[in-house]
């Protein structure tokens, strides 16, 4: 068995939908030799509509390394805690993360914990997910938890008649905004966004309302009212305007975004080489919002741009990262809360209430 002991590049997969976008900036050109100069190529054509970036899907394959050719499910059920870490038992990738680029609104949906996703929908997981907001333009746009007096039998209603916007709080985001999503949140995005979400490994969805559209086959999108009516909670608020937990680095910044016992969130800037250290707990995923550089390790070194993703796995130990241009990345992995979290911002004395706001047991 190969010794996994270097930074792993992975590729990304891209997903046409009805709502997305032809300009996928400022994280992908729309072909070689377009868009901005460190932005990743899209494989497209030029009029698709793309709305999600996958970057940890199963089918994400490995570039470098001795996993070369190899998808995310394939070398996640060969290798098992060599790649993803010791804390996790499963034999699939613990999360899934995406870009996601819209033109309009998605439909009005809510997701499942895991216990009603294994009792209806068995061999998958709840869906637990976070958003940070890359880009929000003037006419950008989300739905985000229930108005008061929203009952079930209007809610019903509403999503029959395809009117159920006007039941849901709207706002604004703001850039670096991060939001939280837990199961049960009745939820839409809408046009005018770029950002970034991770979740469980799932992507179970049950859509309540799309408004009449019809999907790229020309017919009317399934609704899942019954369940999705079962597992909306009308009692949740809406996890945003959250603390904004930035401190200064040596190489940059660190901030630590929003945490959860299935994921965590942290973005670094860098203007200098920085040095960090493997987890033989866990797999950590770095994806690359801007800039470009190298990753260095005992094992050599690789150029990263704009647009990448790179597995850092259990076995890499001490790495670097030089920056040709300044870089700022996202860092996501499953995390220990008290340790990742609760306890640094406590060293730096923050207080409690301040860091119960971003992380959620």
């Amino acid at each position: 068995m190969p010794l996994l002991d270097s930074p792993l590049q992975l590729s990304n997969i891209f997903k046409p939908k009805i709502w997305g976008r032809t300009d996928l900036a400022p994280l992908f050109a729309a072909s070689q030799g377009q868009g901005s100069l460190d932005a990743a190529p899209t494989p497209l054509g030029p009029s698709e509509q793309i709305g999600e970036v996958w970057i940890t899907d199963d089918a994400s394959r490995f570039l470098n390394g001795p996993l070369a050719s190899l998808t995310l499910a394939e070398a996640s059920e060969k290798y098992g805690p060599e790649l993803h870490g010791r804390a996790w038992k499963g034999r699939r990738f613990p999360l899934l993360a995406k870009y996601i680029f819209t033109s309009d609104w998605l439909s009005v949906q809510v997701h499942p914990d895991d216990d009603y996703a294994r009792a209806h929908d068995p061999g998958n997981l709840g869906k637990c997910e976070m958003w940070y907001i890359i880009r929000s333009d003037s006419d950008a746009r989300i739905l985000l938890g229930l108005k008061p007096g929203a009952t079930e039998e209007k809610l019903k209603e509403a999503f029959e008649q395809g009117s159920s916007k006007e039941l849901l709080h709207r706002f604004r985001p703001k850039v670096g905004e991060a939001i939280f999503t837990p199961p049960g949140t009745v939820h839409a995005l809408g046009p005018g966004l770029v950002l970034f979400e991770v979740e469980q490994n799932s992507d179970l969805t049950y859509r309540l309302d799309d408004f009449g559209r019809l999907g790229l086959d020309g017919k009317p999108r399934p609704l899942h009212l019954a369940k999705g009516l079962d597992v909306m909670r009308l009692d949740l608020p809406a996890y945003r305007e959250l603390p904004r937990l930035e401190f200064r680095e040596a190489y940059g910044t660190r901030r630590y975004v929003l945490a959860s016992r299935f994921f965590a969130l942290e973005e670094i800037r860098m203007e200098k080489t920085a040095s960090f250290k493997s987890s033989p707990e866990r797999v950590e995923v770095l994806s690359l919002l801007e800039g470009e550089g190298r990753v260095e390790n005992q094992a050599g070194w690789l150029a990263y741009r704009t647009g990448e993703t790179w597995l850092i796995p259990p076995a890499a130990g001490l790495y670097r990262l030089v920056p040709r241009q300044k870089t700022r990345f996202l860092k996501f992995y499953v995390p220990d809360l008290d340790e990742d979290f609760r306890r640094p911002l406590a060293r730096r004395r923050v207080r409690p209430a301040l860091v119960n706001r971003i992380v959620f047991d």
